[in-house]
């Protein structure tokens, strides 16, 4: 179920209404109960068969991570283990068989059609990251012997962590939520609770990303797709690839802005997912700034646990490729996407080398100079998420080399649709992070608000799928 869609309206104004029912509101067994049905009725919408795979998931993992929380300590580590395992098989299977059986099996094979036959479920590299958090944090508090967060009878922690998973602002596409963070806040929420100006707020300022900008600029970019842009020349290739660069995180932040504003309607706290990428000034920065909750989950599930930087300087260049091959991959079963995490980890690494040799380098070069080559490297490598063959991208570059003799001639439309639909997240970097701008954007914040709740209703483009449905 699409949050920009008329059946979402519709389930979230009847979830909100139980909800806040003076009979269930207050009560957490209640409106635990309201949150978790509507969760699996937007889970199931599309395909009713895929919440089958989630309610295992679920009910495996809710029994596992109970066992790591009252099990000894002999048994604990085996419970880990088994709820590890697990969750990797799970998403392996369904997520890179199909990789699989295109690289390594001949596709005659039964197992190669069956596997290529695999339907990815939708959200499973959230909902399975999100399980592994569960049993990570559960095994340290173990080990520490620390409290645990979750409760000791299995059937309401079974609850729990349905709401956990499943609930449905961010089940699809994030934010990746910590366990440890989510259980402590499940209780009975009051309508007097509800925080309206935050949620209203970002929740307008999610849809203007995703209607008024993604969605106006995803018809242009589809023209970066081969073979549509052999015929195109340089500057209208780099404007097409720009134009993408702002759609991902116009698509991709304008969801994380409604999941976090539907969350707060109902008395929870995500995280942020986004905090103006586009401005970092280094690649280390632009991952603190970019899908936040991937990168924390990656730093400390994956990153720390490989010893990061802690095991000397090749030990650390080496975690930062593996994390960022194993997060590349992440996003999609096509090696494009272990070639984008590669590409990321070639620059982290070689950014960091550079800090640890020629640390002057950086403190000479002027910030814009500075955030204008991170915004560039970063733009560069969506072409893999673009282009998942790596013949296309070879195409692609060739293009850019010789494509010098192709007037820009008919292009004109197409340049201003991608200037136009730019220029509104250009204006939202500016009020976010220049001072004078900021505070004069919040004491006329109605206005503004008021402003993009117009442009929703008036600019929108033909509604799409959110970019991030397909990771």
């Amino acid at each position: 179920m699409l949050f920009n869609s008329f059946p979402f309206l519709i389930l979230i104004s009847v979830t909100f209404i139980l909800y806040y029912l003076p009979w269930i509101s207050g009560s957490t067994r209640s409106q635990v109960g309201v949150l978790i049905v509507s969760s699996l009725i937007f889970y199931a919408w599309e395909s009713p068969i895929l919440l089958l795979l989630l309610t295992a998931s679920i009910g495996i993992n809710s029994w596992i991570s109970w066992r790591i929380a009252v099990s000894p300590g002999g048994k604990l580590w085996r419970a880990f283990m088994a709820g590890l395992i697990f969750n990797v098989l799970l998403l392996a299977f369904f997520k890179y068989g199909s990789l699989l059986a295109r690289t390594v099996l001949k596709p005659e094979t039964g197992i190669a059609t069956l596997l290529l036959e695999i339907p990815l479920p939708i959200g499973i590299s959230f909902y399975t990251f999100e399980s592994i958090s569960l049993l990570m944090d559960l095994k340290r508090l173990r080990e520490r012997n620390e409290p645990v967060f979750i409760s000791d009878r299995f059937g309401e922690h079974l609850g729990q962590t349905t709401l956990f998973i499943a609930f449905f602002p961010h089940l699809i596409s994030g934010p990746i939520l910590k366990a440890d963070q989510f259980y402590r806040q499940i209780g009975g929420r009051k309508l007097k609770d509800i925080q309206w100006h935050e949620a209203f707020r970002l929740v307008v300022i999610g849809f203007f990303l995703k209607c008024v900008v993604a969605d106006n600029l995803k018809d242009t970019t589809a023209a970066l797709s081969f073979p549509s842009f052999l015929g195109f020349p340089p500057i209208v290739l780099v404007s097409l690839l720009f134009g993408f660069s702002v759609q991902i995180f116009a698509d991709f932040a304008g969801y994380s802005y409604i999941a976090v504003g539907v969350a707060l309607l109902f008395g929870y706290q995500l995280p942020r997912n986004f905090d103006y990428p586009y401005i970092a000034a280094s690649l280390a920065e632009f991952w603190r700034r970019w899908h936040i909750s991937l990168s924390t989950w990656l730093r400390e599930y994956l990153y720390y646990p490989l010893g990061g930087n802690r095991l000397g300087k090749v030990r650390t260049y080496i975690n930062l490729f593996l994390v960022m091959v194993l997060g590349g991959l992440w996003h999609g079963a096509a090696w494009s996407y272990a070639a984008w995490g590669f590409y990321h980890g070639c620059g982290l690494a070689a950014e960091r080398w550079l800090l640890d040799q020629r640390p002057h380098l950086f403190e000479r070069l002027p910030s814009f100079l500075r955030v204008a080559g991170v915004f560039a490297y970063v733009t560069i490598g969506w072409i893999f998420f673009k282009l998942t063959r790596f013949s296309d991208v070879i195409e692609f570059g060739r293009c850019l080399l010789f494509n010098w003799r192709i007037s820009i001639e008919g292009n004109t439309p197409r340049l201003m649709n991608i200037a136009a639909f730019s220029l509104p997240v250009l204006v939202y970097y500016v009020a976010g992070c220049w001072q004078p701008v900021r505070s004069w954007s919040r004491r006329n914040a109605p206005i503004l608000e008021g402003a993009l709740l117009a442009a929703v209703v008036i600019s929108s483009g033909l509604p799409g799928s959110f970019l991030y449905f397909q990771f």
